[in-house]
């Protein structure tokens, strides 16, 4: 299993739209690629962060549901229509983890 933690930080002012945005469009967009998310985490000490884990079956796997993802045209449109005054992010952080002791993982 693949597991990949991804934070958000939001543009300056537009950290409620991003949240919505991730809260009411992208979960549910996210199984019908392939992708499983097994949590989302904000921090009390820095509201224009957004946190969340997902996990694969393999790389390969990982790879062919983000590019299905970017390319599925209904999240291309509402990602173009939730941005006509700019980007709601400013920054994204990606960390891709792979498990290298069997067992001690929860399934």
């Amino acid at each position: 299993m693949i597991y990949e933690i991804r934070v958000y930080e939001a543009a300056d002012g537009k950290a409620e739209a991003m949240k919505a945005r991730f809260k009411n469009e992208v979960v549910k967009r996210l199984p019908g690629h392939g992708i499983e998310l097994l949590g989302v985490f904000e921090s009390e000490a820095d509201a224009s962060r957004l946190t969340y884990v997902t996990r694969f079956k393999s790389e390969e796997d990982r790879t062919k549901g983000w590019a299905a993802f970017g390319a599925d045209p209904e999240w291309r449109a509402i990602k173009a229509a939730s941005e006509t005054n700019g980007p709601l992010l400013k920054n994204q952080t990606v960390s891709v983890l792979s498990p290298t002791v069997a067992g001690l993982l929860l399934a």
